[in-house]
Order: structure tokens, then C-alpha cells, then sequence
């Protein structure tokens, strides 16, 4: 979440960082401390983005202007197996961040959805595609928030991705575990996709649902 000059504060700009994992709000930081050149100011808030309350108190306090909200338990296996679980917290904190910012006016508010939301046949692509109904529907009453969605397939490197297991099944000596020789995926490098996810916050008029061009499919067992 990126907030916009604030009248209580000093600072014109700040980069919020709202994770619920303590780890990965660390790695972050220290990763964004190298990166960070131009000395931007950043917060880290630990907690639960289907807290309500907890959002409109950083909504509040920040000031913030632009959305990107891309949590989400997103390992179909696992959400297949803990469906309760995987529902709750992605339609959830869809919601509260949507009442959010509609009440706040937030300028810019950006979903980040999945090709698996396209006829969902599982539980992680139907949750997603509930969001995405969700979003469309704050869309249509708004009159000072832009919302939009963004799908894509696999980001090379990212959280869960195979590449990182292929890289440790090899250096192990094999086997690779593949679902089947015949599995195709789209990838996409990570700068790839968070440049295209930024420049769908400046195309979007509101209630689009913007599909990245993942190039050609390729199968698992070639990569």
C-alpha cells in the first residue's frame, strides 16, 4: 500500500508493507533497505488483512492512497485441503479492503487475481473469483476509487513457485517431481509482473479486469 501526503505528517510519501507472516515482513525489509536508493520511507505492519478494524486504523493513520492487494493462500494442494481456511482469507480481506477504501477514497485500488479465476474448477480459483466480484461490485458505486483487477499465471521465483524446488531437487541429485510430462504453464520473470501490475493502476478507468500477456506456454518438464 502506498499512502499519499498526509496532513498530520511530514513525510509526502510512504511504502506499507501489510503481511500477517513475521518472516516474510523481515526478509522484506531488509531486501527493500538495499534497494531503497532514494531513501523512501516504509512501515511494516504485522497483522491479519481480514481485520477490519486493523485496516481502517492503517488506513487511517497513513493516509493511503493506492492498493495493491496481493494477499492471498494461493498453493492450490494446500488450500484444496484446508478449503475453510483458503475461502476466508482470500474473499475476506478482499472485502475489508475494498470497505476500506471506498470509506478512506482511496485513489487507486488494485486486486491481484490468477488465470486459475477463468471457469475455476478449484477452491483457490474460485475464491479468487468470488474477489474479483467483489471488487467489480465496489467498482460500480464508487465515485472516488478506481478499482481493477489483474490476472496472471506463474512468476518465476516467486512464493511457491517450482523453480525453487526443481533448484534444490537437483542439487540433491533428483528425482524431480512432476504431476505429469504432458503439464504446460505460462511464466513470467518477477520484474515482469510487478512492472505490468503497475501500469494497470495507470491504465484502469475502474471495474477492468486487465490479462498480462504471458508469452507461450511451455511444459514443466522442459523447464
Amino acid at each position: 500500500m502506498i499512502s499519499s501526503e498526509a496532513k498530520k505528517l511530514s513525510i509526502s510519501t510512504w511504502i506499507i508493507f501489510f503481511d500477517i507472516s513475521e518472516p516474510n515482513l523481515y526478509e522484506l525489509n531488509i531486501e527493500i533497505e538495499e534497494l531503497n536508493i532514494l531513501n523512501i520511507p516504509t512501515v511494516t505492519v504485522l497483522g491479519d488483512v481480514c481485520d477490519e478494524k486493523l485496516v481502517e486504523a492503517i488506513f487511517k493513520k497513513y493516509f493511503v492512497n493506492v492498493v495493491f492487494h496481493a494477499a492471498a493462500y494461493k498453493h492450490v494442494p494446500i488450500v484444496e485441503r484446508n478449503r475453510m481456511a483458503g475461502l476466508k482469507n482470500n474473499i475476506f480481506s478482499t472485502l475489508a479492503l475494498c470497505k476500506a477504501s471506498k470509506k478512506f477514497n482511496v485513489e487507486k485500488f488494485v486486486l491481484i487475481s490468477t488465470d486459475k479465476a477463468v471457469r475455476p474448477t478449484n477452491v483457490m480459483g474460485l475464491s479468487k473469483r468470488i474477489s474479483e466480484l467483489i471488487v467489480q461490485n465496489h467498482s460500480k458505486n464508487s465515485k472516488n476509487t478506481c478499482f481493477s483487477m489483474v490476472r496472471f499465471g506463474n512468476v518465476l521465483g516467486s512464493s511457491g513457485s517450482v523453480v525453487p524446488l526443481f533448484k534444490k531437487q537437483i542439487s540433491q541429485g533428483g528425482p524431480i517431481t512432476l504431476t505429469h510430462s504432458k503439464v504446460i504453464r505460462y511464466f513470467m520473470s518477477l520484474s515482469e509482473a510487478a512492472q505490468l501490475v503497475i501500469q494497470t493502476s495507470e491504465l484502469a478507468e475502474g471495474g477492468e479486469v486487465f490479462l498480462l500477456d504471458m508469452g507461450d506456454p511451455i511444459f514443466i518438464k522442459d523447464l
